[in-house]
């Protein structure tokens, strides 16, 4: 099974890997998850002093991680990772669950880039534009963000009790792995492939996907996989998935 790296993929080398190591970039991804769900959370809670004092923690943990680079370079593009993924979680969910706006991750992207001398922005934006330059370009980080992302909505939609909530998660879901495609001409449907082997492994390894509607939808999704991209681009992205569910299947029989 895939565990994030561009190794297997025989890709053109990340030319960001020199500024951000694979496990720096993994590592963004995973900040960024954990500071948009917890504000999230907190957010649904609705405890406006706990969620405030929250954003200013993340803000000071990730301010601290920022400036740990070694140089501003370095710096500028640990910076622009967290707010790429945090910015992306939001959108995910915005799309999902019909969000109109989320006020506290706002104000943590507000506050990240708060204290940036002109220098730093310019160096920052930089960082932001070159994230999305190229396909291959912090490659681990994509695969991260993006599979996480997939999965927590994932699981979202097989949670739900009613077909009415299921079915605008299901929507957002196969949208966003069509778009993926779509706008990563070269990787989408690796990265994609990835998020539907980890979602079949779920299924075998955890029992997910046990109820009724839980399995009508996930087989919905793999369904408009099928109908809203072309064959030569869906027909190789399942057999990746599924050639990862197979290899993990050999691995765990061989322990």
């Amino acid at each position: 099974m895939s565990d994030g790296s561009s190794d297997a993929f025989s890709l053109p080398a990340d030319t960001l890997a020199g500024l951000a190591a694979p496990e720096v970039q993994r590592l963004a991804a995973r900040m960024a998850q954990d500071a948009f769900t917890r504000i999230f959370r907190l957010t649904l809670e609705g405890d406006a002093a706990t969620l405030e004092a929250a954003v200013a923690e993340i803000q000071e943990r990730a301010g601290n991680w920022v400036r740990a680079a070694p140089d501003d370079a370095g710096r500028a593009l640990r910076l622009a990772l967290l707010v790429s993924g945090i910015d992306q979680w939001a959108l995910a969910y915005a799309q999902a669950f019909a969000l109109t706006a989320l006020p506290g991750v706002s104000v943590l992207l507000g506050g990240l880039r708060n204290g940036l001398d002109a220098a730093d922005d310019a160096r920052f934006q930089q960082a932001f534009a070159a994230i999305d330059k190229a396909e291959n370009d912090a490659i681990d980080f994509k695969m991260e963000l993006r599979r996480n992302i997939h999965l927590a909505l994932w699981h979202a939609m097989i949670a739900c009790e009613e077909r009415e909530e299921a079915a605008p998660i299901l929507a957002a879901l196969g949208g966003m792995l069509v778009a993926l495609v779509e706008r990563m001409p070269l990787l989408g449907w690796r990265l994609a492939a990835d998020a539907l082997a980890h979602i079949q492994l779920r299924c075998l390894s955890d029992a997910a996907a046990s109820t009724e509607l839980a399995r009508e939808t996930n087989a919905a999704l793999f369904t408009a996989l099928r109908l809203n991209l072309p064959r030569e681009v869906s027909e190789p992205m399942m057999a990746h998935a599924s050639q990862a569910v197979i290899a993990w299947q050999r691995a765990r029989r061989a322990h």
